[in-house]
């Protein structure tokens, strides 16, 4: 009880760190699989999508136990979020879980369906929806959610707004762009080259969505503004822009050049940043603009108790995820298929 109590002021910020990494490797592991999903409709044949599907076929299960790690995390040590962002985001998040649902049924039946067409449908359906809704979901929590008395306030589509779409369409293109990528890193001959075109169009886009949304947040929310373009602020934030420049310039590059790994890891690195940027601009806040990190923790005995667990399932999780993209490295050739 003692080491609790000693530790007691800094558990909610290690939670929210644990929260912030899962998060961050969720958007990023199963962000590529999503966007092979959203790129379905645009391959070229049903055994161009089969090769697709064994591209991640190995990997997808495992890349959302960081969206359970994330979710649980947050019910665990920030009830009080937990309580507001689900009524205030409860359809987007249902539609989500609905559409990850059916586009995992889809790694089963396609397989063995003698007509392809409608799965195809499915998984592109599901993919793109989930990409979408969670977008949603980050657009109404920098807008800010309603809370009155410790409970959320707000209407059922407060989340429906411009904002939530271009940042809905902002993520379907950013996972595109994974999954473009991470086809170039696993495939070669004309099906690498035409993830290529693919990725630089997708790359201009996600630039555009990402200049699209550094702009309307200042310009439409006063703390955002405050938190970017107030000294000395302004000069110790500019490095991130800046590198966020330089990134997207060398993954044009390396995209042009062909290379195999350089684009996806330059792609994860335009999404960091990005999280990294909206990590500043929200920062106190769990649930902006008034509920901080503070604010929501659970009690400290609840956040020790589950931290200790925590801690002895993180470092597993992180060697069967590194075990598996090290035991299906390389390339997958031309006649792969799921199963």
């Amino acid at each position: 009880m003692t080491r609790t109590l000693d530790i007691a002021p800094w558990l909610p910020w290690i939670w929210a760190a644990l929260i912030g990494v899962a998060v961050a490797f969720y958007v990023i592991l199963d962000g590529f699989d999503l966007g092979i999903g959203i790129l379905f409709p645009f391959a070229k044949n049903d055994a161009e999508r089969d090769r697709m599907l064994a591209s991640i076929a190995p990997f997808w299960d495992g890349n959302e136990t960081w969206l359970v790690l994330g979710g649980g995390g947050l019910l665990v040590a920030f009830p009080r979020a937990y309580s507001i962002i689900m009524p205030a985001f409860y359809l987007p998040l249902i539609l989500m879980l609905l559409a990850l649902v059916f586009r995992g049924v889809t790694f089963e039946f396609r397989n063995i369906a003698q007509h392809k067409p409608f799965w195809n449908a499915v998984f592109a359906a599901g993919s793109t929806l989930a990409g979408f809704c969670q977008g949603l979901v980050l657009g109404g929590l920098v807008q800010g959610v309603k809370i009155e008395n410790g409970v959320y306030a707000g209407g059922p589509l407060d989340w429906a707004t411009p904002f939530g779409l271009l940042c809905g369409l902002g993520v379907v293109a950013g996972y595109a762009l994974l999954g473009a990528c991470w086809l170039m890193l696993k495939t070669d001959g004309d099906m690498a080259a035409r993830a290529a075109a693919k990725a630089k169009v997708l790359l201009i886009a996600v630039l555009v969505f990402m200049a699209a949304v550094s702009l309307y947040t200042p310009l439409t929310i006063p703390r955002i503004a405050q938190r970017w373009f107030t000294m000395p602020n302004l000069i110790y934030l500019a490095p991130v822009p800046i590198v966020t420049a330089l990134v997207a310039f060398a993954e044009w590059r390396w995209i042009e050049a062909r290379r195999d790994a350089a684009p996806f890891l330059a792609s994860i690195a335009l999404f960091l940043l990005g999280y990294l940027g909206l990590v500043i601009s929200t920062f106190p806040y769990i649930v902006p603009p008034t509920l901080t990190i503070q604010d929501a923790a659970a009690a400290p005995s609840s956040q020790f108790f589950m931290l200790i667990g925590t801690l002895v399932l993180l470092p597993l999780i992180l060697g069967y995820t590194a075990l598996t993209y090290w035991l299906f490295r390389g390339k997958v050739r031309e006649g792969a298929a799921y199963h």
